[in-house]
């Protein structure tokens, strides 16, 4: 059993495929076949899978791990979430503005005041571009958009991001509001 410090998340393992203990595996890597050149995967519990084989499937990747030698032990995979440890991905390749996403989760975002607005605990992509999910002491969590309007910088040495709150849609803007002084919102 080995617990990670800074764990990725990589993959999810999905139903079995065939009867030699194979699964199908939804990979978040760019390159899916790439999912075996990080080293060994870990599940949140501890355990640790070596890939043995890995070919392409439709959507997927069809993986077979030591140990799993059937269908039935295949079966029981079925949602486990793969890790690796955030040190395994490899930094070099990436330019001076590139980072990885696990990179942002923890940084705090502040507006050019100065003011927090939590810190970023996930990031989500629902298909309409990414999502920065900012949670705070005393705050509800809260879906920013991560674009270049809402997102001015990002300063991962300094452990923050530098967020426009109006263009995030996290406040209102004072020029919406009509006759009677009240915004679109119901906000005064």
């Amino acid at each position: 059993m080995a617990k990670l410090e800074n764990p990725v998340l990589m993959a999810k393992i999905g139903g079995a495929q065939g009867l030699r203990g194979e699964v199908r595996v939804s990979t978040y890597t760019g390159d899916p076949l790439a999912l075996g050149d990080y080293g060994n995967l870990v599940t949140a519990d501890g355990r640790v899978f070596e890939i043995l084989e890995l070919r392409e499937g439709k959507n997927v990747v069809v993986v077979r791990f030591r140990g799993i030698n059937d269908r039935n032990a295949a079966e029981s995979l079925n949602g486990l979430e793969l890790f690796i440890e955030r040190d395994n991905l490899p930094d070099d390749e990436l330019d001076d503005d590139e980072f990885y996403y696990a990179d942002l989760e923890g940084l705090e975002a502040v507006d050019a005041e100065g003011k927090s607005y939590g810190a970023v605990s996930a990031v989500y992509d629902f298909g309409a571009g990414d999502l920065l999910e900012l949670k705070g002491a005393g705050r509800r969590p809260a879906l920013i958009p991560f674009s270049e309007a809402a997102v001015l910088e990002i300063d991962l040495e300094a452990g923050r991001i530098l967020i426009d709150p109006m263009a995030a849609g996290l406040i209102d803007n004072p020029d919406d509001k009509d006759e009677t002084g009240i915004s679109p919102f119901g906000k005064k």
